[in-house]
């Protein structure tokens, strides 16, 4: 085994799943987070299907996840007063199993915290690559060598703004932004959700953590504002501008906004890119492949990209050449296919006209009673069971000239 040490930049979701195969395998990764800490809050996010399921087992973290869960039934659309007018049904909105990210995020950490090295509170700020290695300059702390650096860094990866380009050549915004923060449940809602839905515009609340909360979350239409994403205070008074007046319980969720621990916001987009390696460099989740938080499917395709990534430098017994290579040919068809769940989905969720957004309202209230009713939920289902997961406990797959053994857990 070659190249065994490792630097993964970002500990949400796909940094501490890589870390966690890594380890299995032989591997020694460290984690760098800008973040002083782990980050708690954030959106629910959902798995559907086996492939999402199974990676999940064969972490070991299912028990842990499934304790964690949401458990949220449908969401309910509401006019002004909040009366419900239609329903999303809860295998469309929250597939299998739904967490909280920050929750989700916490167990990752707690499983992977005793055999990876975590430095919160630094970035990575050059990589110098040669036939040997990467020498990584960090914000903070001082240089270090690693065989391998792989950007688990998100929508605005650093470790791609440095080995691939700026962010607009891969970055496509789809003409949304979005906003989510923890606040009471003063609506008293029970394992549900509601949203209000006008023009270029959509509010909605879903209760958290077993009623004991619940997350505000705000969705409007508009080309990419290019925002600093580190002015809390400018971001707060752009969702107030948009918002103020906008009706149902806008108001008073501005209000709440203040005071809230854990403000996110960001424009939503998806990451194109031709390769997601380069030399001695890889990238992995949304950093390589983000499919959008409208798609669904971002979540479990990290996992999956995670699974797969560390399985195939495993099977190479870390040749980062043939392992980054396979580990596109193996992923690529199926993180384009969560992708196409993105697409068309934000002029659906935030539709550009009152009219449509009334229609779209109708037509959730008359879906159970179509034919087709459950179409959306069965094409969700499919995309994420498109991909045959390999056992990398198998014996790998010899290079030519050059049989490797076999490798176990």
């Amino acid at each position: 085994m070659k190249n065994t040490n490792v630097l993964i930049s970002g500990s949400s979701v796909a940094g501490p799943a890589l870390a966690h195969w890594l380890h299995r395998y032989g591997f020694h990764p460290t984690i760098v987070e800008r973040a002083p800490a782990l980050r708690d809050g954030g959106y629910a996010v959902d798995f559907r299907g086996e492939a999402h399921l199974s990676v999940l087992r064969r972490m070991g973290i299912m028990d842990d996840v499934e304790r964690a869960r949401t458990g949220m039934g449908s969401m309910s659309y509401v006019n002004s007063a909040g009366k419900p007018q239609a329903q999303l049904p809860a295998d469309l909105f929250a597939g299998d199993l739904e967490i909280l990210r920050g929750d989700l995020a916490r167990i990752l950490y707690d499983a992977t915290a005793h055999h990876t090295e975590y430095i919160f509170g630094d970035s990575i700020a050059s990589l110098t690559e040669d036939a040997e290695g990467v020498t990584v300059t960090f914000e903070r702390g001082a240089p270090r060598r690693f065989d391998l650096v792989i950007g688990a860094d998100g929508l605005h990866s650093r470790t791609r703004d440095l080995t691939f380009g700026p962010e607009e050549r891969f970055v496509k915004h789809l003409g949304v932004h979005c906003a989510i923060f923890t606040t009471a449940n003063h609506l008293g809602l029970d394992h549900t959700g509601h949203a209000y839905r006008t023009a270029g515009k959509l509010a909605a609340m879903y209760s958290a953590r077993h009623n004991t909360e619940a997350k505000a979350v705000f969705y409007f239409s508009s080309p990419d504002l290019d925002l600093d994403r580190h002015d809390v205070a400018r971001q707060q008074a752009v969702l107030a501008e948009r918002f103020a007046g906008t009706g149902w319980e806008s108001d008073r969720l501005l209000r709440d906004m203040r005071y809230a621990p854990d403000f996110y916001f960001d424009s939503v987009g998806q990451v194109r890119m031709d390769s997601w390696s380069r030399g001695r460099v890889a990238l992995v989740g949304d950093a390589a492949y983000c499919p959008s938080s409208l798609s669904g499917m971002g979540t479990g395709l990290a996992l999956v990209g995670a699974y797969v990534l560390a399985g195939e430098l495993a099977a190479a017994q870390g040749d980062h050449r043939i392992a980054f290579a396979r580990y596109e040919d193996e992923l690529r068809e199926y993180a384009e296919g969560c992708q196409k769940m993105g697409d068309g989905v934000a002029k659906l969720m935030v539709p550009g006209s009152r009219l449509m957004a009334t229609l779209l309202n109708r037509y959730y209230k008359v879906m159970p009673y179509l034919p087709g009713k459950n179409m959306a939920a069965k094409i969700a289902r499919k995309t994420a069971e498109n991909i045959t997961l390999r056992d990398y406990r198998a014996p790998a797959r010899p290079q030519p000239g050059n049989p490797l053994p076999s490798h176990q857990d």
